[in-house]
C-alpha cells in the first residue's frame, strides 16, 4: 500500500462519517486516477436507494458512465469497508483495475449483527474477482485503520 492509498483511505473514512450524518449508512468510497487524483466520491445512499445504495456501487456505476474501460483499468476504487459481492461485481463490470479497502466485511458483520438493513454475506471480494476473467488487484484490509473505521459504525446498527 502506498502513502497515496493511505491518504485516499483516510478520505473514505471522512466520507463515511458524512454519510452517517446525512442519515445514510456509514460507508464511503472514491475513484482515483493512476496519479492519485480523486475523480469521484460517494457515501452510501440507503436513505433514497435502500438496499442497492452502496457507496462502491454508486462510484462504479458513475465511473462506467464517464470513463473508458482502458482508463478505468488503471484507476483505483478506495473504500472504507470491503465491498460486498454486489459491489465487487460492479467494480469488476465497470473495469476498475485496483481496489483498496480498510475493514473486512467479516469484521463489519460483527458490528451489524442481524440488522435487516445490512445482512452481510460471508463472501470475500477476492472470491468474486477470482471468478472473473479480468484481473482486479486487491489491497486490504488495512489492519491499523480497522478500529477507526469500526468506530464510525458503533452505535449505528
Amino acid at each position: 500500500m502506498t502513502a497515496t492509498d493511505r491518504k485516499l483511505l483516510e478520505r473514505t473514512l471522512q466520507i463515511s462519517q458524512e454519510s452517517r450524518l446525512a442519515g445514510n449508512h456509514p460507508f464511503g468510497a472514491l475513484l482515483a486516477a493512476e496519479d492519485g487524483t480523486i475523480l469521484l466520491e460517494s457515501g452510501n445512499s440507503a436513505a433514497t436507494d435502500r438496499g442497492t445504495g452502496h457507496a462502491e456501487l454508486n462510484v462504479a456505476r458513475k465511473a462506467a458512465q464517464l470513463y473508458t474501460p482502458d482508463f478505468l483499468a488503471a484507476c483505483t476504487l478506495v473504500t472504507s469497508v470491503e465491498p460486498c459481492c454486489m459491489c465487487a461485481g460492479s467494480i469488476y463490470w465497470a473495469g476498475i483495475g485496483r481496489l483498496v479497502y480498510g475493514m473486512t466485511e467479516k469484521r463489519l458483520a460483527t458490528l451489524t449483527g442481524d440488522n435487516p438493513e445490512n445482512l452481510t454475506m460471508n463472501m470475500p471480494c477476492t472470491q468474486v474477482f477470482d471468478a472473473g476473467q479480468r484481473k482486479v488487484v486487491v489491497i486490504g484490509p488495512v489492519e491499523d485503520m480497522e478500529a477507526r473505521i469500526a468506530h464510525v459504525h458503533e452505535g449505528f446498527w
